[in-house]
C-alpha cells in the first residue's frame, strides 16, 4: 500500500492530467470533478444531427473570382463609350471641301466644254465635250496645230449668234456662280474653240497654185483634219500674224466664223494670247467618239520651226 500511496504525487496519477483515478473513487462509482476539469458538453439532441463547419473554398491560382467579376462589370458600365459623329455633321464640311477643290480645279487646272456647233467638225461634233488643259499655258508656249479655247470678247465681236465652246454641265454653271464671288463670271463670255494654224511673226496665206494653205512659205497638209469636201479656204488672204496673237481656223472652213472672218477688225482678225483659256486635249463624251486630240503631223515639218518663228 505505501508503493500506491507513493505515486499520488506524481503528474500521470493526477486527474486533471490524464492520471489514473484514486482507488476509494473508483470503488464508490463517483469521480469527484476537478476544479481544473472542464463542464462536459450537452448531449445532441435527437432531432438535430451536428455537421462540421463548411471549409471556405479556395480558388485555383488563375481562376476568377465573384468579387473581381464584379469589379470588372463595374469598370466596364463606367467607361466613356466612343463617340460616334454623325454622317449628316460631317456633311456641310464635306461639300464645302470638295466645293473649294472644284474651284481650284475650274480655275487652275481643267475645264469641261460643250461643243455646240458645226466649225470643228469632223475633229469635233456638236454635243461632244472637251476637257480644257488651263495650267500648260504657265508651262510652255502654244503650239501650231493645237486646239485652243478663247475669249472672243475683243477679237470675235459680233462674229456669231452663238458662241462655240461653253461650261459644261450644271455643276460648271453653279462653280460659275460660286466663282462670280471671287472674280469675274464665265458665264455671258464669248468662248470658241479653234485650231491654231499661226503663230506670233509667222505669214499665213491661202492659196497656193495647188489650192493649198502655207505658213512660212510651206504648205500644209490639212486632210487628216479638215472637213470632207471642204477647200482650205474660199478667201484668199496673206497676213503676218502680230506679236502675241494667234492666228486660229475651224477645220470646218466652210461654216467656221473664225480669223478669216475678221480681217476687217482690230488686230486683223488674229486672238491675243492672253485671252487663250487653255488646250483642249480630249473628248470624253460621247463614249463613241472619245479621244485625244493631238497635233496633226504636218505641223512638224522643219521649215515652219525653221523659220524662228516657232516660240515652242
Amino acid at each position: 500500500m505505501d508503493d500506491v500511496g507513493g505515486f499520488a504525487g506524481r503528474a500521470s496519477d493526477r486527474p486533471e492530467l490524464g492520471g489514473a483515478v484514486p482507488v476509494d473513487q473508483a470503488s464508490s462509482g463517483q469521480a469527484t470533478p476537478s476544479a481544473a476539469e472542464p463542464p462536459a458538453s450537452p448531449a445532441p439532441s435527437p432531432h438535430t444531427s451536428a455537421s462540421p463547419p463548411a471549409a471556405a473554398s479556395t480558388p485555383a491560382p488563375g481562376e476568377p473570382t465573384a468579387q473581381s467579376d464584379r469589379t470588372d462589370a463595374a469598370e466596364a458600365t463606367s467607361a466613356p463609350a466612343p463617340k460616334k459623329r454623325s454622317f449628316l455633321r460631317e456633311l456641310p464640311l464635306l461639300l464645302a471641301i470638295a466645293l473649294v477643290l472644284a474651284l481650284v480645279v475650274k480655275s487652275l487646272l481643267i475645264q469641261s466644254f460643250f461643243i455646240p456647233t458645226g466649225s470643228m467638225e469632223n475633229t469635233l461634233r456638236p454635243g461632244d465635250r472637251v476637257l480644257v488643259n488651263k495650267a500648260v499655258l504657265r508651262i510652255r508656249d502654244i503650239k501650231r496645230g493645237e486646239v485652243v479655247v478663247f475669249n472672243g470678247d475683243t477679237s470675235f465681236d459680233g462674229a456669231q449668234p452663238a458662241v462655240e465652246a461653253t461650261s459644261d454641265g450644271g455643276l460648271a454653271h453653279a462653280l460659275d456662280s460660286v466663282s462670280g464671288w471671287f472674280g469675274p463670271s464665265a458665264q455671258g463670255e464669248k468662248d470658241y474653240i479653234k485650231r491654231v494654224i499661226g503663230l506670233p511673226g509667222d505669214r499665213v496665206s491661202c492659196c497656193d497654185a495647188r489650192g493649198r494653205l502655207s505658213v512660212n512659205g510651206v504648205p500644209l497638209d490639212e486632210s487628216a483634219y479638215l472637213y470632207p469636201g471642204d477647200r482650205p479656204s474660199i478667201e484668199p488672204f496673206d497676213v503676218v500674224v502680230p506679236e502675241d496673237r494667234l492666228w486660229v481656223m475651224g477645220d470646218h472652213r466652210s461654216v467656221s466664223q473664225d480669223s478669216r472672218a475678221h480681217l476687217g477688225q482690230p488686230g486683223g482678225g488674229t486672238v491675243p494670247i492672253d485671252k487663250v483659256v487653255g488646250l483642249a486635249f480630249v473628248i470624253v463624251w460621247p463614249i463613241s467618239h472619245a479621244g485625244t486630240l493631238g497635233i496633226p503631223e504636218t505641223f512638224s515639218q522643219p521649215g515652219l520651226s525653221g523659220s524662228g518663228n516657232d516660240r515652242g
